[in-house]
């Protein structure tokens, strides 16, 4: 299943009026910093999704420290840049891919079929002196029908029961290994991780900026029974789906994303934590 596309192809079509590229440039500790980028240059036609404004919904009780935008404002939003069900969307962030991966991963879930990470991000294109600019486009405004895919979900009733053995499958957390064991923990108040939780650093899908091929990401989950229900996470939602978009491209594609993550998942009292290795 093809989620990447190369810099090759959006260098042939970036200007094809078929073809929507959006910059998500963003910096966790530096939150204006991706839009500031963006102003000083960025691919020709490239609209801007805010992590925080445009790909993430109000911070509550629960939900985590990103929760998923409300639809109809996201949808929105894809239709003031000209984006309908039918358009080929390819984005990018600086190299991280997380960033580009949130965004993806959203448009996967609204339905949309044709939505795609760049490989290598902005610093690739950049690297092959391909055209920039400060120009920011205006589009005449799409028409964007979703159709949510529910089954991309895991509810933190869903996590509960896996981690409490009450229902079969595996949760993966995407953090850090320092992390994960509650060696540190600079942001969620809580260190640790869900119990029951193996550790699959979400870097590890990656090399120099750019996801694995198809075989190597097959590689690393090689040993998971694909017929066990898969459920992915991280701090908030975000760095997991790098490991999403990993695991479908390795043939397990039923794998789900708990949005909330591990900050959802502490936002409860009552829920227990571990720090051993699983």
């Amino acid at each position: 299943m093809e989620n990447t596309k190369e810099i090759s192809w959006l260098e042939m079509n970036y200007l094809s009026g078929e073809v929507r590229v959006i910059d998500c440039r963003y910096k966790l500790d530096e939150p204006d910093y991706g839009k500031r980028k963006y102003e000083q240059d960025h691919i020709p036609g490239a609209v801007y999704f805010d992590l925080e404004e445009d790909l993430s919904g109000k911070v509550k009780e629960h939900g985590g420290r990103h929760p998923l935008p409300k639809i109809e404002e996201f949808v929105s939003k894809l239709e003031k840049a000209g984006i309908g069900n039918d358009t080929v969307v390819v984005i990018y962030d600086g190299g991280e891919e997380a960033f580009a991966s949130r965004c993806w991963w959203l448009l996967k879930y609204i339905g949309h079929r044709d939505a795609f990470v760049l490989n290598g991000g902005y610093p690739a294109w950049k690297k092959r002196n391909l055209p920039v600019t400060k120009e920011v486009p205006y589009y005449n405004i799409g028409q964007f029908a979703p159709h949510l895919n529910e089954g991309m979900v895991a509810t933190v009733e869903d996590v509960r029961k896996v981690s409490r053995k009450e229902s079969e499958g595996i949760l993966i957390d995407s953090r850090s290994r320092n992390r994960y064991l509650g060696l540190v923990e600079p942001i969620d108040k809580v260190p640790g991780h869900i119990p029951g939780a193996v550790n699959y650093e979400w870097t590890e899908a990656l090399e120099n900026g750019r996801f694995l091929s198809d075989e190597d990401q097959h590689r690393r989950w090689e040993h998971l029974d694909k017929e066990k229900p898969l459920i992915v996470y991280c701090g908030s939602g975000v760095t997991a789906v790098p490991n999403i978009l990993s695991l479908w491209s390795s043939g397990h594609q039923k794998a789900k994303l708990y949005p909330g993550s591990y900050s959802d998942w502490i936002s409860y009292d009552g829920h227990e934590v571990e720090t051993k290795e699983n």
